[in-house]
């Protein structure tokens, strides 16, 4: 286990995980791709009080558990490989829109989501 928590900038860890939970809110808005995102997945965009309460709390563990699995390749080096880690998520999440029928535009705004975010909580890392 301690290959795990040795040497994390939990600092880092933490800022990138509220970092891209925020881009996630805006990322998913209807001032960015939420619309059309929502259109191509089957979905409606709701109003503040129908957000999905399951969704979000799991979107925010996941976001977190994203962030410390990035700090993990930072304290050891092995960005090259996190970079094939999200390469191999990224595409696993692009062959179930495929198979699920969502359209590409949704697949697109998911997958570079996913992205984003990485980029994002690697930049924390070389900042923070």
């Amino acid at each position: 286990m301690g290959e795990i928590t040795a040497n994390i900038n939990w600092l880092a860890v933490i800022v990138g995980a509220v970092l891209a939970f925020l881009l996630g809110w805006l990322w998913y808005s209807r001032s960015l791709f939420g619309t059309k995102w929502a259109e191509g997945v089957g979905v409606s965009l709701g109003d503040a009080s129908e957000m999905p309460i399951k969704a979000m709390v799991t979107q925010a563990i996941a976001t977190f558990f994203f962030a410390w699995l990035v700090g993990v390749f930072a304290a050891n080096s092995a960005v090259p490989t996190l970079i094939l880690v999200v390469s191999t998520i990224v595409l696993l999440m692009a062959s179930g829109g495929f198979f699920s029928k969502k359209s590409a535009y949704a697949i697109a705004t998911e997958t570079g989501f996913v992205v984003t975010m990485a980029v994002l909580m690697v930049g924390v890392h070389f900042f923070i």
